[in-house]
């Protein structure tokens, strides 16, 4: 254990001296922590609409964009990258805890400290191996700049511009983490796909579909059908081209209402266990345990995963170089690519099986009509296997890194069981021992996070099969509305420490 604590601990000083936010020293008044919450949400839409400078947009492919929601960036901006840096370097560190390869014990200050501070060189190392290959192949420079600098220095500056981009957003994740209300990465998920939801819903602006124009958004579009084409031209194709024709059809609002309305409720479920409190006879309360245990964690760090192995199949068949590689370069069954009319998503080998399908008409319709809805290549048995893959993917990844999310962030028995005796509560009828306590919460928390994990990723991929309005991906809907209901959750244990001080060690504030 020391030998391991002393390697990292090695690192710890170069890692310190990289640019961080100061954790602030006493209690922050709710005022300012909501001040802070809109100041950085703000910038966050700011920055997504700051444009890399001398990037020629035209011949640009976002590798991205099938999880440009997930990621939480726009594409050709500062934030291309989003919060994939982040993800994945949470992703190596829990993995390398979980796994005991780092045996960092994080109950403990210093041990955490040390987590966090490498942690942050991880999100730097991160985001140069996803900026470099990006701008190797997929984000170009424009003529102008490569002939004034030099294509490799207009390289480096995309390259550069990309880093900046990403090391903000970090610092701006870490100053609602410290002085703000929840998490940074939840809230740049939750403003994006709600941006792309009320646009998908509410987009009057008139887009091209087959030989017509015709509004973009769910309502404009049915509206515009109901009053422009007589009741024959309805039943001639008009219901169809409003409950399933892309962009937008009626059918994915309807998903998106019923996962929202889906996750509401799972988020009131829960399981509550008695306390009192040792010392005040008559105070007593309750701790609970919520069927969404391991909250909506799982199934970033799931998508952000598959974003990764998306990434990484497409730049295996697509680059010049990587797809020279023998065996895996330019193999068709790892991935294969289409990327002649702009799009960066998996048309068939095993990226595809992996990659979440966009609604019905990608998988539902070419099975029951394929000679209208189908792609020519894949058959009946093949989306049959893309979709029940895709599923248990998702299911057993939010599973197994549920379980790993509980361990590593103090969610555990003990933790917890340590927690509320350090608050002075205790469990009516057992003896005030955390061993006891601990005993009492493993017959529910184990159990609770593998349901949690399970539910959240079975919902996750329900809501990409059946679609959601605004291409905002289902994992995206289920993310955000799980991610406002917690936001408004953290927003009453603040106003609640904010009245009543005493409280603020049971819910760990200072």
């Amino acid at each position: 254990m020391e030998e391991t604590q002393s390697l990292l601990y090695k690192i710890k000083p170069l890692s310190d001296r990289l640019p961080s936010v100061k954790r602030p020293e006493g209690h922050v008044h709710f005022r300012t922590k909501m001040m802070w919450v809109v100041v950085i949400l703000v910038l966050y839409f700011v920055m997504t609409n700051v444009y890399l400078y001398g990037l020629d947009r035209e011949s640009m492919l976002d590798l991205f964009a099938q999880y440009r929601t997930i990621m939480a960036g726009a594409s050709g901006s500062l934030l291309q990258l989003g919060i994939g840096p982040i993800v994945t370097a949470s992703i190596i560190m829990q993995l390398f805890v979980g796994a005991k390869i780092i045996k960092l014990d994080l109950t403990k200050r210093d041990d955490k400290a040390c987590y966090q501070s490498v942690l942050k060189l991880l999100v730097i190392v991160m985001i140069v191996f996803e900026a470099i290959p990006q701008v190797m192949g997929y984000l170009n420079p424009s003529d102008g700049l490569s002939s004034a600098i030099g294509g490799g220095w207009a390289r480096a500056l995309l390259v550069l511009q990309l880093f900046v981009g990403s090391y903000i957003i970090f610092m701006m994740d870490e100053v609602v983490s410290k002085w703000g209300i929840g998490s940074g990465i939840s809230l740049f998920i939750a403003a994006g796909v709600a941006q792309q939801l009320f646009t998908g819903t509410f987009n009057w602006e008139m887009v091209e579909m087959g030989s017509t124009t015709v509004p973009g958004g769910t309502i404009p579009r049915a509206l515009y059908y109901a009053f422009n084409l007589s009741p024959a031209e309805m039943a001639g194709g008009g219901y169809e081209s409003i409950f399933l024709g892309s962009p937008n059809p009626v059918i994915a609002l309807i998903g998106t209402l019923v996962i929202f309305f889906i996750v509401a409720y799972l988020e009131s479920t829960r399981i509550e266990l008695p306390l009192s409190h040792g010392n005040a006879r008559g105070a007593r309360g309750r701790y609970p345990i919520k069927l969404l245990y391991a909250s909506n964690i799982p199934v970033i760090l799931m998508s952000a995963l598959l974003a990764i192995v998306s990434m990484v199949a497409l730049l295996l068949y697509t680059n010049p170089t990587l797809s020279s590689i023998p065996l895996i370069g330019g193999n068709s069954c790892i991935g294969y690519f289409d990327t002649s009319s702009g799009s960066t998503a998996a048309a068939g080998g095993l990226a595809w099986y992996l990659s979440a399908p966009s609604g019905l008409t990608d998988w539902l319709m070419p099975i029951l009509d394929p000679t209208n809805y189908g792609d020519g290549i894949h058959g009946t048995i093949q989306h049959l296997a893309r979709v029940a893959i895709y599923f248990t993917v998702m299911v057993m990844g939010s599973i197994l890194f549920a379980k790993f999310w509980v361990e590593t962030t103090n969610l555990g028995p003990e933790a917890v069981a340590n927690q509320i005796q350090k608050s002075g509560m205790q469990m009516p009828g057992f003896r005030r021992d955390p061993r006891v306590l601990k005993r009492v919460l493993e017959r529910y928390i184990p159990t609770i996070t593998i349901m949690s994990g399970a539910i959240v990723g079975a919902l996750a991929a329900f809501a990409d099969m059946v679609g959601t309005t605004g291409n905002a991906s289902g994992t995206g809907v289920l993310l955000t509305v799980g991610i406002l209901i917690h936001f408004y959750e953290a927003m009453g244990r603040e106003q609640m420490m904010e009245m009543n001080p005493m409280m603020r060690g049971f819910f760990g504030g200072e």
